[in-house]
């Protein structure tokens, strides 16, 4: 359900790391430019840095990120922002932290620190009592498996319950991800043919051109398969085959999510092709011999009555000829060829909603081609989304944990359907294939989608 209230401060627990200065700093930005920030922001870390400094690091990383910088804009957010330097394990950082937001009913805590942290400072900030109204932002990895998943959950509901715990997926901020929702449910011509009897075939791909970028000792213990078919793409998966949330009450919108997952069947190792990348065993940080995978094809299917036959295809990996993430619905063929050339069978039709490079969606149709001939040939039915300041995926998330709108976070019941999904092939999996840097990945994969199909993404 929604929140009770609009929190009146923030606190970012790690905000000296990496995902701070890359992204944060920015949606701080954006919310204080869009008026939605007037409040305390708390940073939290080990680093012996002042309230200056902070602000200081706030400017760098904006101008780092290219974007103008309205000074009156900076002012505000800098007026806001303050700095706890302290232990995560010492009861004196949660002092001071509530030192910081005194006077202030509900706070949003943000905790982008490493999942083996979140018990201390879950506690610290009960033994505070910042818990009591308070939200927790939770940063992926939710756990390694199912087990490490159930067991972080239980860590966080000793003193947060379930309806105040943001499980952040950035990939459900972007605004081409949500637009999957209004695309279908706003649109009532897709609805008589978004089923088994007219799609073909769903393929989701999330390809990089390049490599693990000297993040091997991290990356040599997640692989792509944790790192982003688990979480980001079963997500997407779910948002295409959703049936119609009841209402637009956000808990209505993640049911119809859980029902997805719990409908997709338990991969097997016949439903995987691994690979890995040659040259990765030389990046720094990799274990001699890793088997770690840096390419993940799986075939899933969902037994639902909607879906139940229809084969959804994910692939993943780094080190592939381009970068591209999009999600390609192929519809059925016409029964027979009309107005096609002898040596021409015409393409299906396809609806395209791609993320990466470009925000844009695409149907690939068939028509008439020019000339005197009663020949079709494809065209392309295209819609571009220009970005808009202050959309970013973490814009709109932390503005919606700020508001208790919960309905692009995860859910506990969902993170364990996901992990259930692959959890099997985390441990009886086939050794990965080698495949070239520049290339769609291994060959093998080829064989997930059967004789009669090809890959949208080439």
């Amino acid at each position: 359900m929604m929140g009770e209230s609009y929190a009146d401060a923030l606190i970012l627990f790690g905000i000296s790391g990496d995902l701070a200065r890359n992204k944060l700093f920015s949606a701080l930005y954006n919310l204080t430019a869009a008026g939605g920030l007037d409040m305390p922001v708390v940073g939290v870390a080990s680093s012996d840095w002042s309230d200056e400094h902070l602000r200081l690091r706030a400017r760098q990383a904006l101008e780092e990120a290219g974007e103008p910088i309205d000074d009156e804009v900076f002012a505000r957010l800098a007026a806001n922002l303050c700095y706890v330097a302290g232990d995560y394990r010492e009861p004196a950082t949660y002092a001071d932290i509530t030192k910081r937001v005194a006077d202030t009913g509900c706070t949003v805590s943000y905790l982008a620190i490493p999942p083996g942290l979140f018990d201390d400072v879950v506690e610290g900030l009960a033994s505070e009592g910042l818990n009591r109204r308070g939200r927790v932002v939770l940063e992926k990895p939710f756990g390694r498996d199912t087990q490490s998943a159930a067991e972080l959950s239980d860590i966080v509901h000793r003193h947060f319950p379930e309806e105040r715990v943001y499980r952040i997926d950035h990939f459900l901020g972007k605004e081409a991800v949500q637009n999957l929702m209004i695309f279908r449910f706003s649109n009532t011509i897709l609805e008589p043919v978004w089923n088994r009897h007219y799609v073909r075939g769903v393929q989701i791909t999330m390809a990089e051109d390049f490599g693990v970028e000297g993040r091997g000792s991290f990356y040599d213990t997640v692989g792509t398969l944790r790192d982003v078919v688990q979480n980001h793409l079963l997500q997407v998966l779910a948002l295409l085959a959703m049936e119609p949330p009841a209402s637009e009450d956000p808990d209505a919108l993640r049911d119809e999510r859980v029902k997805v997952l719990k409908a997709v069947e338990t991969l097997t190792p016949d439903d995987v092709v691994r690979g890995q990348y040659v040259g990765y065993l030389d990046e720094p940080g990799v274990a001699a011999g890793s088997d770690t995978e840096t390419f993940a094809a799986v075939r899933l299917e969902v037994d639902s009555w909607r879906w139940a036959g229809v084969p959804w295809i994910i692939r993943a990996g780094k080190g592939l000829a381009s970068t591209v993430t999009e999600a390609v619905v192929e519809f059925v063929r016409p029964p027979r060829p009309l107005f096609a050339a002898a040596d021409c069978h015409p393409g299906p039709n396809r609806l395209t909603f791609r993320t990466k490079p470009d925000e844009e969606i695409n149907l690939s149709m068939q028509a008439k081609t020019p000339g005197a001939s009663m020949v079709s040939g494809p065209v392309e039915l295209h819609l571009q989304h220009d970005r808009i300041r202050g959309r970013d995926a973490y814009d709109r998330l932390i503005g919606d944990a700020l508001r208790g709108d919960p309905g692009l976070f995860a859910r506990q019941d969902g993170v364990m359907e996901a992990w259930r999904v692959v959890e099997r092939v985390l441990t009886d999996r086939r050794p990965v294939v080698p495949y070239q840097r520049g290339s769609w990945g291994p060959v093998e994969a080829r064989s997930l989608l059967g004789t009669d199909w090809t890959w949208a993404a080439t």
